[in-house]
């Protein structure tokens, strides 16, 4: 017994000298600590308090839009709590996903809706404005190629999905007066009826789907385009040319897009007879930053990737929030313009051959790019570059 503790308390005297020795060896030895000098906390810009009641309705507006198809869809799953709700919502989304063909066959545009206040402090925030080159009769169907994509396409929003895009003469549009010419699509283009152009996806989202129709917003489906076009003289449609693919490339200053391989909508003007009208808004590529996804990078990869397997992408983006300037996913605000080209007229054929549409898509881009020249020193000054067709 007398030998066991004996035992433990060397043991201890043994441990207790050798954690002091460590202990001590470890004061000497670690260096003390330097304060980290090369962190920078990110600088955000935050926006003042006293700020016009006009701004601020401007930027609550594009806030509300840019968010809709959240807040909609949980405004429905808010819904859906409530059991007494679920005949309804049921009966609703039925009608969505079976018997409402809306978006494939045309209707529910809305006047009242499209021409709201709403959109016009929407469209104030860019400024966006809308630039006519020449008339178009309503004798004959029209379809109107948008460029550049953009990361989603606001010009073209303001523009074919809304009343709200002023329009300036070109003289005017970087001193902020307005043309007594009158606002909106249709009081510049009487008779004409505009039918901007999305995803079929778009069109499955409670309520969302309600506001794109109301909007004249249809599916971006052949059958649709045809629907629309049948309608006969000035029916016209709005495809935003380059697709998800020009949305990688959409960086401020620059104007890259995708048009060689999109033949689609040049056939469906030429079997329908419907005079082909190349827009270009000057902007558009200006209100978002976009990360670095050069072809080869495992970013480009991954959202090619996600492209091929949902039909669509979803670029690396940032902007402004709603009370700082410079981070979050609300758009900048940067002057948009949409000018509106001259007409390349289609003779109709139901069977073209690729020639013929390679002919008349080589008329096309030639407009489109006389827009380029004749107005790129006055709304794309800061360009980085020329434009140029990368596909």
């Amino acid at each position: 017994m007398e030998a066991r503790r004996a035992f433990t308390s060397a043991a201890r005297n043994f441990s207790s000298s050798s954690l002091r020795e460590r202990l001590s060896s470890i004061t000497l030895t670690t260096k003390p600590l330097r304060p980290v000098t090369n962190f920078h906390p990110p600088n955000i810009d935050f926006v003042p308090s006293k700020i016009p009641r006009k701004r601020r309705l401007q930027t609550l507006a594009v806030a509300v839009w840019s968010t809709v198809i959240v807040w909609s869809t949980f405004v429905f799953l808010i819904l859906l709590s409530y059991p007494p709700l679920w005949p309804f919502l049921a009966a609703y989304m039925l009608w969505v996903h079976v018997l409402d063909k809306s978006p494939e066959k045309g209707g529910r545009l809305s006047a009242w809706f499209r021409s709201g206040r709403f959109w016009r402090y929407f469209a104030d925030y860019y400024p966006a404005s809308m630039l006519k080159t020449c008339d178009l009769p309503a004798d004959r169907p029209y379809v109107f190629g948008y460029h550049p994509h953009g990361i989603i396409g606001m010009g073209a929003l303001c523009t074919f999905g809304t009343e709200s895009a002023s329009a300036v003469p070109p003289s005017h549009v970087f001193r902020g007066h307005s043309s007594p010419a009158g606002t909106g699509f249709s009081q510049c283009y009487p008779g004409i009826i505009p039918h901007l152009l999305t995803l079929s996806s778009n069109f499955r989202v409670p309520f969302y789907r309600d506001f794109l129709l109301a909007m004249g917003i249809r599916s971006v489906s052949k059958q649709s385009c045809s629907n629309i076009l049948k309608g006969g003289p000035g029916q016209s449609i709005t495809i935003v040319v380059g697709g998800a693919a020009e949305s990688l490339s959409a960086r401020p200053g620059t104007a890259d897009l995708t048009l060689r391989k999109r033949l689609g909508f040049i056939k469906v003007a030429i079997q329908h007879g419907a005079d082909l009208v190349p827009v270009f808004s000057f902007g558009e590529n200006d209100i978002y930053h976009q990360m670095p996804n050069e072809k080869g990078t495992t970013v480009y990869a991954l959202q090619k990737k996600f492209q091929n397997v949902f039909g669509f992408t979803l670029p690396l983006f940032h902007g402004r929030g709603l009370l700082n300037y410079n981070l979050g996913l609300m758009p900048y605000r940067r002057r948009i313009v949409v000018v509106i080209g001259n007409p390349v007229h289609v003779e109709k054929c139901e069977k073209p051959t690729l020639e013929e549409i390679t002919h008349v898509q080589g008329l096309y881009i030639e407009e489109l790019m006389s827009i380029w020249n004749t107005y790129k020193d006055e709304f794309a000054r800061t360009r980085k570059r020329e434009l140029s067709i990368i596909e």
